[in-house]
């Protein structure tokens, strides 16, 4: 049975950095293109970044574009999205999923950027 856990979220203020981490049981990651993506409160789900299963094609939303990095550890069964310079309109629960979406989907880690 396939589980997928986002970590790393909590509370900021703007300009902040937070590291979040992606990680899957029954499932592995390296298999798959991932990607990242967020909800926030009243809005729909939005992409923020994807990473190709070898690491070597990334990209991103506009958004995250300059300021969030996504990466990958293959050995350990990790997706990473390094998010700097955090605005308040960052703030959402943050998903990881293949990027087709083709996985149940985990609880999220929440994100909070106060002003």
């Amino acid at each position: 049975q396939v589980h997928i856990v986002e970590s790393g979220g909590g509370l900021v203020q703007a300009g902040g950095s937070l590291r979040l981490s992606c990680s899957a049981s029954g499932l592995t990651l390296s298999n798959y293109a991932i990607g990242w993506f967020r909800q926030a409160p009243g809005k729909g789900q939005e992409f923020v970044a994807g990473i190709s299963y070898t690491a070597v094609t990334t990209h991103y939303a506009n958004f995250a574009k300059g300021r969030f990095t996504i990466s990958r550890d293959n050995a350990k069964n990790l997706v990473y999205l390094e998010m700097n310079s955090l605005k308040p309109e960052d703030t959402a629960v943050y998903f990881c999923n293949d990027m087709e979406k083709g996985q149940p989907w985990g609880q999220g880690t929440q994100v909070t950027v106060s002003s």
